[in-house]
């Protein structure tokens, strides 16, 4: 058993340059001696859970997917406004929210005090998150930001290598 309280945790500021995403987190999983982005199959967790803050007027993360993590978010105070690829959703204190893959999603803080709440999430072996708006992928655990052009499933593999 480990136990770590959350008051024992730092807040750990992630902003974009012009400060339009930004959230402040403290990563209980990795307190409690869990890997980033590494669940079992890697000596981490099964699950990620952490602690997250948005400011008023900021957004959590770029609007995004995952196609293979489940996210659960668990509102503790504040207001946001939740965007899904069919609707924006009005969210406040004691909503649970629950992503399955594919599902994208984005939180804002819409009202004057942060936006505080849990996010537990399974660790999959491998993941792949898409973001829409900037038609751009990530992929964990290798952590690689990349923008995909289709090609051939053969494209560079019957290719002589010592040529």
């Amino acid at each position: 058993m480990k136990r770590v309280n959350q008051e024992e945790l730092s807040w750990i500021e992630q902003k974009s340059p012009s400060g339009k995403f930004c959230v402040y987190r403290k990563h209980v999983s990795l307190a409690l001696g869990g890997l980033k982005d590494v669940g079992t199959f890697g000596g981490g967790h099964p699950f990620d859970a952490e602690l997250t803050r948005v400011p008023p007027g900021a957004a959590n993360w770029p609007f995004h997917s995952h196609d293979a993590q489940w996210e659960l978010f668990l509102v503790l105070a504040g207001r946001g406004e939740l965007r899904t690829l069919t609707e924006n959703l009005p969210i406040t204190s004691g909503d649970y929210v629950l992503f399955p893959p594919g599902e994208a999603h984005q939180l804002t803080n819409i009202g004057d005090d942060d936006l505080i709440y849990y996010i537990v999430s399974d660790q999959p072996r491998a993941d792949v998150m898409y973001y829409p708006d900037s038609d751009k992928y990530f992929v964990k655990p290798r952590r690689k930001y990349f923008r995909m052009q289709e090609v051939d499933y053969f494209a560079g593999e019957d290719e002589d290598p010592a040529s």
